[in-house]
């Protein structure tokens, strides 16, 4: 196996807040002897923790070969090869022998749109969901928040280091996409805006373009616009990755602006932009962002 391949299911695996999500939402949405599509299927864990709750048959579909295989030898080292059938190849066009109650899968970016999670299932859905099936997760959304560092990041550029100071930074360096994990969570100036808000297994428009207003609701230092997704797994059954949790396997994904005092009744107007060729590599994503500051009341 590729050793970046390695080290990106290493770390997915590691995500313990993210094994107990998909884990609480597999027990609330598998039956007994459904039939389980796990799409995206790399080392196994959610078509494993299925069949755990009573899956009849898993359908692992996995686009890498190495992974594919790897996930072979995973479901017979676990004494289930007889009820995991792994088929190598794209989602988008597999066909299954039988019809599936419920799909599975873990393709949230750090935006979340960027893997194409909402393209992929409704692809899958369309062909390979029975009447009634469920999907895993059910909702995805895009939030886009107006945050103030706390003394990391992109915020250090306009506070003292050892009293000595570094805001030409702010001058000299062009807008670009950062992806941070946050050690301190960061001021939030507003409630975040929903930039997408896909429910899985339907057919969904690509996100990109479209202006949001964001509003400011606490005075502060505006220093970035965050990304993020928000996906909901089942039921009362969430997972996120802003601000972030320990071991969480997720960045956020930081537009960086120009560090600005700003007050409560203060608006973003911000869009997205998604690169045409390079969608899935979040950090080719821009953001056009303007501040229109609130009338002043006389």
């Amino acid at each position: 196996m590729n050793p970046r391949t390695l080290l990106m299911h290493q770390i997915m695996l590691s995500d313990r807040t993210r094994l107990a999500a998909y884990d609480e939402a597999l027990a609330a949405t598998v039956r007994p002897g459904d039939v389980v599509a796990d799409v995206g299927a790399g080392t196994l864990v959610l078509g494993l923790m299925a069949l755990r709750h009573g899956a009849e048959h898993v359908y692992a579909i996995e686009g890498d070969p190495e992974t594919a295989e790897l996930a072979t030898m995973i479901a017979r080292d676990n004494g289930v090869a007889d009820r995991v059938t792994v088929i190598q190849g794209d989602a988008r066009v597999a066909r299954l022998p039988r019809k599936a109650n419920v799909v599975v899968a873990e393709l949230m970016g750090n935006l979340g749109p960027e893997e194409e999670m909402a393209e992929v299932l409704a692809a899958f859905a369309r062909r390979n969901l029975a009447e009634g099936g469920r999907i895993v997760p059910e909702r995805l959304q895009t939030l886009l928040a107006p945050v103030e560092f706390d003394g990391e990041g992109w915020g250090i550029w306009s506070q003292d280091v050892y009293g000595l100071r570094f805001g030409a930074v702010l001058d000299h360096v062009a807008p670009a996409a950062q992806l941070h994990f946050f050690q301190r969570p960061p001021r939030v100036l507003g409630e975040p805006a929903v930039a997408a808000d896909v429910r899985l297994g339907e057919r969904a428009r690509p996100i990109g373009g479209e202006h949001h207003a964001v509003q400011v609701e606490t005075a502060g230092t505006l220093h970035a616009v965050v990304g993020s997704f928000r996906a909901v797994l089942a039921p009362g059954v969430e997972l996120a990755n802003f601000p972030g949790y320990t071991g969480c396997n997720w960045a956020c994904w930081v537009w960086p602006v120009r560090h600005s005092a700003v007050a409560a009744g203060d608006s973003l107007k911000v869009a997205l932009e998604r690169p045409r060729d390079t969608a899935r590599l979040v950090e080719t994503w821009t953001m056009d962002v303007g501040l229109a500051r609130a009338p002043v009341r006389p």
